[in-house]
């Protein structure tokens, strides 16, 4: 009941996942003012910083997810990160499990409109001197497919995290990956056509 609102359920909360904090409340609380929006995202930013300062936040890798990397890295990929997170939140999960050096781009909610806005994807394809026809977009979200697809570039879905198959699908996934693994297998036939 912080700020005067109940806690939303957390079906709810995990449907805004990927979103920028500020859309993210807007969401959950559409009858509120776009002030109250900021404010509450504020006030999550300080909470979230304060359990994690104090070890209660795990940011664990999904199985695989390792493996993956090396093999799109072994295969030619460049690697880069579109996320709602903030840059510090960004650079302590990737820090935290040693793979800040593999992306080639690395950006974030505090350098650009939330998803599904393209900006995020579009300044990664710039990064990497690709093209959009030539990059893909793994994601586990709706917004992501939906942010791949206005970008220009293709969109994998990844259904182990906020938003099931159908919706990915829905959203523009050319695929639906059941475990990270298979994100490999679905991007070579992507690749050779």
């Amino acid at each position: 009941m912080a700020n005067g609102f109940a806690v939303p359920p957390a079906s709810a909360c995990r449907r805004v996942i990927g979103l920028s904090l500020t859309e993210a409340m807007a969401a959950l609380l559409p009858e509120a003012a776009p002030e109250i929006h900021e404010r509450l995202a504020e006030d999550y930013k300080k909470a979230f910083q304060g359990l994690r300062a104090q070890g209660m936040v795990e940011e664990p890798l999904f199985d695989g997810v390792i493996e993956l990397l090396d093999a799109l890295e072994d295969d030619g990929w460049l690697l880069a990160v579109a996320t709602g997170k903030s840059d510090r939140g960004l650079r302590h999960c990737l820090e935290l499990h040693d793979i800040h050096a593999r992306f080639v781009s690395l950006q974030t909610a505090d350098r650009h409109p939330s998803k599904p806005h393209p900006s995020m994807v579009e300044q990664a394809i710039a990064d990497a001197d690709a093209a959009p026809e030539t990059s893909i977009v793994v994601g586990d979200t709706s917004f992501d497919m939906a942010m791949a697809t206005s970008a220009g570039a293709t969109g994998i879905g990844a259904c182990w995290g906020y938003h099931d198959a159908q919706e990915l699908i829905d959203a523009g996934a050319v695929a639906v990956a059941e475990r990270p693994l298979d994100v490999l297998t679905l991007i070579r036939e992507h690749a050779d056509g």
